[in-house]
């Protein structure tokens, strides 16, 4: 396992560096990540490469047990670069140039700036490459810009005539006769600004992930040639951002990483552990926690401290969802600076916050659980498909203002976790054959390929649950020439009659009792004399009344079932329970208090279950089976009582 930290040394006189170094091992932390904003002390100007101080300090803290994970500088160019090429700038929508004193305000498009790049990473990558200290890289950091200069249109418009070879083609997808928007000359096509035509939009996402897609891989490709087979590379996410494409930009890395902050009020382990999940399913494997917080943040409205045993709580959480690293943001930070209010673990003085105890305690139970976790991963039985394609289709056009395909995503995880079932998110091709449920929230945008990929996971025996707003458009945010679910229908049994964004709740009765629908409902109609309709509508707007609101339907050896409303909370609970009872879903915590979350973790013949109180108040839980807890070494027989934010590692005694 583990234990990590930002370290900036050259924010510091070198004479401080000893004096860190102790205080982080003290604390159990075994590595830092180090470098990717320091392109200004390691090319003062251009061509001239400092890095012996950067060696000395990787040096240092691998000699006392702390492993290096580099960063290379691109987020961060240095003054002289942008003063002396100013083409490198992003230029914002409005046509504004940005300035230096951020980060991330170059054009990934420029090619003067990938051309600057390449020599500060690869004098990086020549250095620390066979660096027995250095573990890993990681490229640029937390990738968030796009620019609306001429040189990313052009490539833009270039990209757009590889993709569809001819003007003909590219205006028959894009529905070109609408508005004159009919394209006579590749060099006519504009950049999108404002609310601008959906086909032209996507594409434009898409582009957008081929330029970080090829801009890292230059980098990858750099470092590939030095390091050695044990250095794995990486890239920081930031969870539900959505500029790009994160499955398209992580095929190059070894493993993804994200970076995880709750800037107002706490945690909520129904929805963060979502952002782990999402980020495990970039590569379908466990991940790297790059940054997290160690105390407030700097952008919320409110920018209050964790609890005291949030701190450790959270990175447990973490663990529990498959990170087999955790780190903070910052070790301490620079005198002046954009983020002076964001929590450290060493204060100003220099001396340790609060909070480092926590993070110490943190330390000390990695190294006992180090082995058990070794090699082990979450493994679920229940899948939920996401894709930025239908996100970026759905968030274009709402046509409900509250409809966020995010939030409309937690509605369904939600509750599974609520109920203790570990949840993978995942791509709509990722292999489905290891889950007895795949859950569809609003599969908006369908090809024959995901159309395939879904009949053949249903005839083989799974269960396929279909949300709202699905199989409404083909892969070139265009209309289907079909009903909803389009292609699905079929299967189904059963169609979308019509649509409404909802000015209000509507009730929906069945066996389970009663609900309410909420922003979106779907009146279906059944076609075939199998399918069964599971939920009503209530008497509402006239077209809705008593009309099918969820339909399910035996398929082959599975099942198909489609939702056609968002639900409330309350009814969402009692469909997961019918969910999991159809589809046999085995779940050893079967009843947890409220705020309580479970995760396990599972390896060749050995598991862990990582059970986390996130209540301020004390708890008690029952447990199936006699348990040992591994951090306390206490041997629980009927249930395990956890103080506030506490945490305990069962395994089966």
């Amino acid at each position: 396992m583990i234990l990590g930290c930002a370290w900036y040394p050259e924010h510091w006189d070198e004479a401080r560096w000893p004096e860190d170094i102790r205080l982080m091992r003290l604390a159990g932390i075994n590595m830092v990540r180090i470098a990717e904003f320091a392109w200004s002390r390691m090319e003062p100007r251009e061509g001239q490469f400092t890095l012996d101080w950067l060696e000395r300090a990787v040096a240092l803290a691998g000699k006392a047990g702390v492993s290096s994970v580099i960063g290379t500088p691109t987020a961060a160019p240095p003054a002289w670069l942008t003063q002396q090429y100013p083409e490198t700038l992003k230029v914002y929508e409005t046509g504004q140039c940005a300035t230096h004193g951020g980060r991330c305000h170059y054009s990934p498009a420029s090619p003067k700036y990938r051309e600057l790049c390449r020599p500060i990473v690869e004098q990086m990558a020549r250095r620390f490459g066979p660096n027995p200290h250095v573990i890993g890289w990681q490229i640029d950091n937390e990738y968030n810009s796009v620019s609306y200069d001429p040189e990313t249109q052009r490539q833009f418009q270039a990209w757009l005539q590889r993709k569809y070879g001819t003007l003909e083609e590219l205006n028959e997808h894009w529905s070109g006769a609408y508005w004159s928007e009919d394209y006579t000359d590749w060099a006519q096509i504009p950049l999108p600004v404002g609310n601008h035509n959906p086909g032209l939009r996507i594409d434009f996402r898409r582009f957008i992930s081929y330029l970080y897609k090829t801009f890292q891989k230059e980098q990858v490709d750099i470092i590939r040639r030095y390091a050695t087979s044990e250095q794995f590379i990486t890239h920081n996410f930031m969870g539900w951002f959505d500029l790009f494409d994160h499955y398209v930009v992580s095929e190059d890395l070894d493993l993804a990483s994200w970076d995880n902050y709750v800037a107002t009020g706490h945690l909520d382990f129904r929805t963060n552990g979502a952002g782990h999940d999402l980020t495990r399913g970039f590569k379908r494997k466990n991940f790297w926690l790059m940054e997290t917080q160690p105390g407030a943040c700097t952008w919320g409205g409110v920018n209050n401290n964790p609890d005291r045993g949030e701190v450790r709580s959270m990175a447990w959480h973490a663990v529990g969802h498959g990170a087999d690293a955790v780190s903070y943001w910052q070790w301490r930070s620079a005198p002046n600076n954009q983020e002076q209010y964001h929590g450290t673990i060493i204060a100003a003085d220099g001396n340790p916050r609060p909070n480092y105890e926590e993070i110490a305690q943190l330390g000390q139970e990695f190294v006992l659980v180090a082995d058990l976790l070794k090699d082990t991963t979450p493994v679920s039985q229940v899948a939920i498909l996401h894709s930025y394609d239908d996100r970026w289709a759905l968030d274009f056009q709402r046509h409900h203002k509250d409809f966020d395909p995010v939030q409309h995503t937690l509605s369904y995880y939600k509750p599974l976790r609520e109920a203790g079932y570990d949840v993978d998110i995942v791509h709509p091709l990722a292999p489905f054959t290891d889950y007895r449920v795949v859950i569809a929230p609003h599969l908006h945008l369908l090809d024959e390929a995901r159309v395939n990929h879904l009949t053949e996971y249903v005839q083989g025996g799974g269960h396929l649950v279909l949300g709202p707003r699905s199989g409404f458009k083909d892969l070139y945010n265009a209309l289907l020439p079909a009903r909803q679910p389009g292609p699905l229908a079929a299967s189904l049994g059963a169609h979308v009659e019509e649509y409404f964004a909802l000015e209000g709740p509507v009730a929906v009765a069945g066996p389970w009792g009663t609900g309410e629908a909420i922003i979106w409902a779907e009146w279906l109609q059944t076609d075939a004399p199998d399918a069964e309709v599971m939920l009503r509508y209530r008497p509402s707007n006239g077209w809705l009344d008593d009309q099918p609101a969820m339909v399910t339907r035996r398929v082959g050896m599975g099942r198909i079932t489609y939702i056609g409303a968002w639900f409330d909370e309350a009814l969402m609970r009692k469909v997961t329970h019918w969910l999991a009872s159809t589809s046999g879903l085995v779940n050893e915590f079967a009843e947890l208090p409220e705020g309580v979350e479970i995760c396990r973790r599972f390896g060749l013949q050995k598991q862990a279950f990582i059970i986390i109180n996130h209540n301020p108040h004390p708890v008690q839980v029952g447990l199936p089976h006699p348990m040992r807890d591994l951090l306390t070494n206490a041997l629980n027989r009927q249930w395990v009582i956890l103080t506030p934010h506490e945490v305990g590692v069962l395994v089966t005694a």
